[in-house]
């Protein structure tokens, strides 16, 4: 697909672990579909399994495929072998702009990026007070923040994309354990974004639709017993958990973002299309979209383009229904 003029399309992607067996041939299938979908390669870190020279290499094999600009952050699991420096140098000799601090500008874009760091979010962040480990902990988050700060500051194309590895905002962890959400992040990120305008931030970020809440074990009377303690034996027997529906971020996006272009996604295995078109309906509705993908075996074979307007556009594959929202996007800015 041609470059549009006037518009930059981003392929965004996170959480590689290049290196895992039998990731390479689907990885390798999907960079071959960015030249022909997008304008700019964006990998949000984490690109190698466990960091090792070997596996960045591979990558860079991997992604030699790719001719449109490369751009990328390196995550934590980049870090594990204690040769960050080597694995990046291997991914800038093989054409990848690893942003650590740095810029890069390519068609009026301005791209720079941290790894971030961990530390937790808001009221609930960790301050540096106590051991001096901790005070180095916390000093790790501000030196990854002031390195983005710096970054945007230096930045003079008119738009401005940001990538980091980890998150900047508690709303995009929502749903993890709760306990781990100062291992995902920091609040610390956020500041810069808010600071400078940016016009787009991609991280790597792990979303489910559901968490644990609480679990029951039957007696041997056949009651149904809830367990409060800590750990459950492994002789406890067969269990039953309840699962709580996590926050839907997409409800909060317009909210947050009131002048982008939001489209949504409705996969569904049960009913039929009327039934599918209908829900997508009332998502663009209740999340207030522009538009919603309608798919899944309930939908049928290809995807349908669901409109604010009431509209369903029946599409065939992949590559029309990229066609349609580039068209959709387009149409919007008109």
């Amino acid at each position: 697909m041609p470059k549009i003029p006037g518009r930059v399309r981003i392929a965004a992607v996170g959480d590689l672990h290049f290196g895992r067996a039998g990731y390479g041939p689907p990885l390798r299938s999907l960079f071959a579909e960015v030249v022909e979908r997008a304008d700019v390669l964006a990998l949000c870190g984490d690109l190698t399994d466990s960091g090792e020279p070997e596996e960045a290499r591979a990558l860079a094999r991997a992604l030699s495929t790719v001719t449109v600009p490369t751009v990328a952050v390196l995550g934590n699991h980049d870090c594990e072998s204690g040769k960050l420096p080597e694995v990046s140098r291997i991914l800038c000799d093989g054409g990848v702009h690893v942003l650590d601090g740095g810029s890069f500008d390519v068609f009026g874009v301005g791209f720079t990026g941290v790894k971030g760091f961990a530390g937790g979010f808001g009221r609930r962040a960790l301050g540096p007070w106590g051991e001096e480990i901790i005070k180095l902990f916390v000093q790790e988050a501000l030196n990854e923040a002031l390195k983005l700060e710096t970054a945007l500051a230096r930045i003079r194309a008119p738009r401005r994309v940001v990538l980091m590895h980890y998150s900047p905002v508690e709303s995009t962890v929502e749903g993890e354990p709760k306990e781990i959400y100062p291992y995902l992040g920091s609040s610390r990120l956020e500041e810069p974004l808010t600071r400078y305008p940016v016009d787009a931030v991609f991280h790597a970020s792990a979303v489910s639709d559901y968490t644990f809440g609480r679990i029951w074990v039957r007696s041997a009377g056949g009651e149904m017993v809830e367990i409060r303690s800590g750990k459950i034996s492994t002789r406890a027997g067969a269990l039953l958990a309840e699962l709580v529906p996590t926050p839907k971020i997409i409800a909060q996006l317009r909210g947050w973002y009131p002048d982008a272009r939001l489209v949504g996604w409705k996969f569904e295995v049960e009913g039929d299309r009327e039934a599918v078109l209908r829900l997508a309906e009332r998502q663009i509705t209740e999340c207030r979209l522009d538009a919603t993908v309608a798919n899944g075996r309930a939908y049928g074979p290809g995807f349908g383009l669901v409109t604010r307007a009431g509209n369903c556009e029946d599409l065939a594959d992949m590559a029309a229904l990229f066609q349609a929202l580039d068209r959709l996007l387009r149409e919007k800015r008109e």
